[in-house]
């Protein structure tokens, strides 16, 4: 059966409403992103409402026509990623200044924090991820990517022992005293490595865990095997301070022509077009407090 894909109302990460529908997901690949590659639809289910298809580059909406389907964007965005070719120190060269002063000192907090020394360690094999995969998860619970947005670590460690099994997962942990404060795992497809799941506890938010990690374990692979690190979907403050580049993209909703359906693209476009409007008019001077206290 197809699953439900709840269309939602949404102001920032507050759902006003939503309308659900059996939608087929469709996700590109980091290759295929690259490539401008226009993506080939397969026959629609028939208990199925219609595609999402996500990642879809700019470059390629020309060419794509989903014959018979509505067809609105859902979201715009740029796919980071990182080209290891350019090796290490270009990369690094390429960070802002502030970005480099601000990371080391993040890195000297937590170092003194844990006796005086950085203490990260990566897991890659069957065995490491059985050891690997308990502790993450403990870091993944207290998250707000599992609690609020349900993209947590799986709770089964047959997700990172059959991976391992291929030499398709990477996992890394940092330690502050002898427990885990912060984890990331990522998965390959095919030349590229996934910015999968990644988390800190926030009873460490003032030490900025995270962001460290996530450094040190981008240093770390430029001497893997992998030709790109890919941050999939969605922007970020520290994707683009990252990435070595980015393709514009989009996410497209195709659902099948019904009368339902054509009301809800169109609700939904008036609801984003009210929202974007709204966005615009808050920035100007004399409207800033009232959208602050909008925001609380």
């Amino acid at each position: 059966m197809t699953p439900v894909v709840p269309l939602r109302f949404q102001v920032g990460a507050r759902t006003l409403a939503a309308v659900p529908r059996r939608l087929v997901r469709m996700a590109l690949s980091l290759d295929a992103v690259l490539a401008a590659a226009v993506p080939a639809l397969p026959r629609l289910p028939d208990d199925a409402d219609g595609f999402l298809v996500t990642s879809v580059p700019e470059a390629a909406i020309d060419g794509f026509v989903p014959a018979g389907l509505l067809c609105a964007v859902r979201q715009r965005y740029v796919r980071y990623h990182i080209d290891f070719g350019v090796g290490v120190e270009a990369w690094l060269a390429g960070l802002s200044g502030s970005a480099r002063s601000g990371l080391k000192r993040k890195a000297r907090k937590l170092a003194a924090a844990s006796g005086g020394t950085l203490d990260i360690r990566a897991y890659r094999t069957v065995e490491e991820m059985r050891t690997f995969h308990p502790l993450a998860r403990a870091v993944s619970a207290t998250t707000y990517q599992e609690r609020l947005l349900g993209a947590g670590l799986p709770e089964d460690v047959a997700y990172c022992v059959e991976l391992a099994a291929e030499d398709r997962i990477r996992g890394w942990l940092l330690f502050v005293g002898d427990a885990p404060a912060a984890y990331l795992c990522c998965t390959a497809e095919g030349e590229s490595l996934r910015y999968d799941h990644v988390g800190h506890d926030p009873a460490h938010d003032t030490l900025s865990p995270g962001a460290v990690l996530q450094m040190e374990a981008m240093r770390a692979l430029f001497d893997d095997r992998f030709a790109r690190f890919d941050f999939t979907e969605g922007e970020g403050q520290h994707k683009r301070q990252f990435a070595t580049g980015g393709t514009a993209c989009v996410d497209l909703l195709l659902l099948r022509p019904t009368l339902s359906n054509r009301a809800i693209l169109a609700a939904l476009g008036a609801f984003d077009g009210a929202v974007a409007w709204a966005k615009r008019a808050s920035a100007h001077p004399a409207l800033q407090p009232l959208a602050k206290q909008v925001r609380r």
